[in-house]
Parts: C-alpha cells; sequence; structure tokens
C-alpha cells in the first residue's frame, strides 16, 4: 500500500516547537564605566596568549586616550555583554596607514571573549560590529593577527571568510 501525505489534524495540536536561539548578547562603545573590567578582560587575554600581564596603571594610560580630554579619535573599544550588563569581551580598534597600499585601515588590535562567552555567537556579533565601525570610517579593510597556535580562533576567522598573510612579529623597545 502507498503512502500518500495527510493534511495535519488539528486536534493533535501545533507540531514540533522550533528551538529557541539564544539572544546574541549586545555589543556597543564602551564607555568610562567599563574601564575597570575591560582592564581585568585584558589580563585574562594577556595570560591566554600566554603573554607577560600588562604593566600597573594600565586603566590610567587607558583613560585619557580613550574617554578623556587626550582622547584619541583614532582609537574605539567595542564591548560585548550579556543580558545582565556583564561584559563578556571586547574588540580593540585602532586606525593605521598602509604606505604599501596608500589607505588607511582599521586595526583591530584585540578580541578577546571569556572562556564562558565562545561559541555563542558573540565573536560574529563583536565582529559584525567591527566591520560596521570600519564601513563608519570609509575603510575598506581590516586587519588583525593571532598567535599561530589559537586553531580556534584561525578557524573562526577562516569561516568569516577573512585571509591569512604569514609574517613574523617583532617588538623593540629601543627607549629602554
Amino acid at each position: 500500500m502507498t503512502e500518500h501525505p495527510t493534511t495535519p489534524d488539528p486536534a493533535a495540536g501545533p507540531g514540533p516547537v522550533p528551538p529557541v536561539r539564544p539572544a546574541i548578547p549586545p555589543v556597543r562603545p564602551a564607555v568610562a564605566a567599563d574601564l575597570p573590567r575591560i582592564v581585568g578582560l585584558i589580563r585574562e587575554h594577556a595570560a591566554y596568549e600566554r603573554a607577560e600581564p600588562p604593566a600597573p596603571g594600565l586603566a590610567d594610560r587607558l583613560r585619557p586616550l580613550l574617554f578623556g580630554t587626550e582622547r584619541d579619535p583614532c582609537l574605539t573599544v567595542l564591548v560585548a555583554e550579556d543580558t545582565d550588563g556583564e561584559l563578556l569581551g571586547y574588540a580593540a580598534l585602532a586606525t593605521e596607514f598602509a604606505f604599501w597600499d596608500g589607505a588607511r585601515h582599521l586595526h583591530m588590535d584585540c578580541l578577546y571573549l571569556t572562556e564562558a562567552a565562545r561559541g555563542r555567537g558573540l565573536g560574529a556579533a563583536l565582529m559584525a560590529a567591527v566591520r560596521d565601525h570600519a564601513r563608519s570610517l570609509g575603510l575598506a579593510e581590516v586587519q588583525w593577527q593571532t598567535p599561530e597556535w589559537n586553531t580556534g580562533a584561525i578557524a573562526f576567522y577562516d569561516r568569516l571568510g577573512a585571509r591569512s598573510r604569514p609574517k613574523q612579529r617583532y617588538t623593540w623597545h629601543p627607549g629602554r
């Protein structure tokens, strides 16, 4: 016997309920009141990347550049928060000039999410906000780097369609 599709029985109820996707936490520009938590996230980020922690007084160095009278319009910090307002991550951005291209681009110095925030769509929300910020500045490119051992971040950036450009990174402290 061949089965034929039937009309659903209204007495059987509405059928399967689609899964509820959790809301993506909001991303917004940082405000001065966020600075203590941002510094905490920066410390977590440094530990995650197996780097030296920031020198003491980081908040005092960042406050005037991000929120004070010495505010640098080239610098922006975007933060992601949960529905309770707890900061879960940040993206630190600065405009830069590339002489090879003869153009400015947006440099994402840091993108960090707490371990508990990873895998919840928050990275994509932060990157969308980074993209929107670059567009608002009329910048056609965003550049960043990640450690080669950070395979989770590399896979995430690859899924976004970003291309890697291998280079060796150096730091130099000629004034010390």
